[in-house]
């Protein structure tokens, strides 16, 4: 008849509650990485980091038939280009280079952004063009969302 011990063991109380323990000291560490990251704007790499989103290297942004197409992309701010009643950041990441609009009015703080700093931004790819002499010139851009 097989023994059955019960739970008084005090090396095994000590490691059941060790291990509770070290549960609780890796989710306040990973706890304290992610608030970490949020410290209050959505447009630099704080809250605008989606955790598992999928972010679309800037290369594989082509023009699209579908202009409501959202994309996530994650760079540096190489530029900045003041606009009427709006801000553009060029962002670059490993694989290139795209240009991001974002309405001044989205309640956003455009202000905040730096050249230089790292990012992470979802917006709509749209695509601007002119023809001259029968050959179509233009560039891929994002709105920001």
């Amino acid at each position: 008849m097989p023994q059955f011990f019960p739970l008084t063991n005090s090396r095994l109380l000590a490691n059941l509650t060790s291990l509770g323990f070290v549960y609780q000291v890796l989710t306040l560490a990973l706890l304290l990485m992610i608030s970490s990251c949020a410290k209050g704007n959505l447009i630099n790499f704080h809250s605008r980091t989606f955790m598992g989103a999928n972010i679309t290297p800037i290369a594989k942004i082509k023009p699209v038939n579908h202009p409501e197409t959202i994309v996530y992309i994650q760079g540096r701010i190489e530029k900045h280009a003041p606009l009427i009643g709006e801000q553009a950041y060029q962002i670059a990441d490993s694989t290139g280079k795209i240009w991001v609009v974002i309405n001044q009015n989205s309640g956003q703080n455009q202000n905040n952004l730096q050249l230089g700093q790292e990012v992470v931004i979802k917006g709509k790819v749209k695509y601007k063009g002119i023809t001259l002499h029968q050959q179509e010139y233009g560039e891929v851009y994002l709105e920001e969302e």
